[in-house]
């Protein structure tokens, strides 16, 4: 059954209202902050790259403080270790047995700061909640529950302390992003309140989690023309044939791209994808899940480059096919 025309508008008003409330501490950036919740509400999880001090824990936290529902923070360091973000069992000596305890993996919304600072030993901690929204502790998996997003910030891999993410693990984030530093009249806004030190202690929540997942099952209904899924495909491809990329966007990033699209053209209160849907949001969906060839690397190619220019050579589609 898809979205009625009722269910979208409604759809758009909330979402807009959760932009409002986002966007009280995180000022002018209001596309940034529609991707994120685009993610949140396609059931996925965001990576925020961007340099010391542009807003990336304040908009994962402002995010967090929108819901109505738990969320924890998990400062990422060198001496960080798996057992601390999933938890660990212990034996208890009174009863005789074993006890999971859990780590602050367990929350609605998880803030992994400056995810890059820990070794990939930990990074990859991650892999299975992300992926399957449980952690396996010897041998016994615990479910973390639902709604489950992970929102993550690092810095640029040039800066000192820093691992790269394995691939594995950027395929596993649905939309990769940065705030950038604010415009001028944001800038001055943003001094004028210098003395409040977090904007995001005084959000209230919008939203439960129960409605967020109401929300993620009717963007999951709009409906997607044959013609626009031929057009996802045959961007994805694209990207694997291109002599500049050693690894192309996986079947993985294929769906991302599609769920997605169908969050934002709900978003924007209609119950079905246009192929601008699906352009304005490849590149943060795409980009970062691309390997550049070695030589294109040295030669300061970027791989939202690539993705633009796959964007100007595929044709999108010109008609509905059903």
């Amino acid at each position: 059954m898809s979205i009625t025309p009722e269910q979208s508008a409604w759809f758009a008003e909330t979402f807009d209202a959760l932009v409002a409330n986002v966007g009280r501490a995180v000022l002018g950036k209001d596309h940034v902050v529609r991707l994120a919740l685009t993610a949140m509400l396609a059931e996925g999880h965001l990576l925020l790259e961007d340099a010391p001090g542009t807003g990336k824990t304040s908009l994962a936290k402002a995010l967090a403080a929108t819901v109505q529902g738990t969320h924890s923070r998990i400062q990422f360091t060198p001496d960080l270790l798996p057992s601390d973000v999933t938890g660990v069992t212990i034996y208890d000596q009174s009863s005789r047995t074993f006890e999971f305890h859990q780590g602050p993996v367990f929350a609605s919304v998880v803030l992994a700061d400056e995810i890059n600072r820990a070794s990939p030993k930990t990074q990859s901690a991650l892999l299975e909640v992300m992926e399957e929204s449980k952690v396996t502790v010897d041998k016994v998996s615990h479910p973390v529950g639902r709604p489950f997003m992970v929102i993550a910030t690092q810095n640029p891999v040039e800066q000192a302390g820093t691992y790269r993410l394995p691939e594995a693990q950027l395929d596993r984030f649905l939309i990769k992003t940065s705030l950038g530093y604010p415009d001028h009249r944001s800038t001055v806004e943003i001094l004028t309140g210098s003395a409040d030190r977090d904007r995001t202690a005084h959000l209230k929540a919008k939203i439960t989690t129960g409605a967020v997942a109401d929300m993620a099952v009717l963007a999951s209904t709009v409906h997607t023309d044959t013609a626009v899924l031929d057009y996802v495909a045959r961007l994805v491809e694209a990207t694997r044939a291109d002599s500049q990329t050693s690894l192309g966007v996986s079947v993985r990033g294929a769906i991302a791209l599609v769920r997605c699209a169908k969050v934002w053209a709900a978003s924007q209160g209609r119950g079905y994808v246009i192929p601008d849907d699906v352009k304005l949001l490849a590149e943060p969906v795409l980009a970062h899940r691309l390997i550049l060839d070695t030589e294109a690397e040295f030669a300061g190619v970027t791989a939202s480059q690539v993705v633009g220019r796959i964007l100007a050579d595929v044709e999108p589609p010109a008609s509905r096919v059903d």
